[in-house]
């Protein structure tokens, strides 16, 4: 079963168990898959639905941030429960070290230098860790290490 097939069960079941959250989130998902399928004149693969799925999350942690600054715990902890349904599609993400093993990996083997191999780099690691870690993460820990 593929991952958009998934989210349309899991929002059956969520239907049938009367879960008003969970249901809100998944229609939400199925709405943003539909859209960008209508953008991208394609139906979307697995890569596309975690893209997809990655975009929201995000989008999620950007709301909690600014909640929290203006002092709403009520509307941010709802974009928690949201971002927390959001993730239990996405693939593990990787912890820094194991990003920082790949930064270390991919430089070796590319025998990037200094700043000015950084695209050669994250165009490497990108293809490896797509929708298993930030690409501003990744971009951060690849200057921090070709830097030195």
């Amino acid at each position: 079963m593929d991952l958009k097939e998934r989210i349309q069960e899991d929002l059956r079941t969520a239907l049938r168990q009367q879960d008003a959250e969970r249901l809100s989130v998944l229609r939400l998902i199925r709405a943003a898959i539909r859209d960008a399928e209508i953008e991208q004149q394609r139906e979307l693969d697995d890569a596309g639905v975690v893209a997809v799925l990655t975009k929201a999350a995000r989008q999620r942690q950007e709301s909690i941030l600014a909640y929290r600054e203006g002092g709403r715990e009520d509307l941010a902890g709802a974009e928690e429960r949201e971002l927390r349904i959001i993730q239990s599609y996405l693939p593990r993400q990787l912890d820094e070290a194991e990003l920082r093993a790949l930064v270390r990996r991919a430089i070796e083997e590319l025998g990037a230098r200094g700043p000015a191999d950084l695209g050669k780099v994250m165009k490497h690691l990108m293809a490896q860790v797509r929708g298993q870690a930030d690409g501003r993460v990744v971009q951060a820990l690849v200057r921090e290490a070709l830097e030195k």
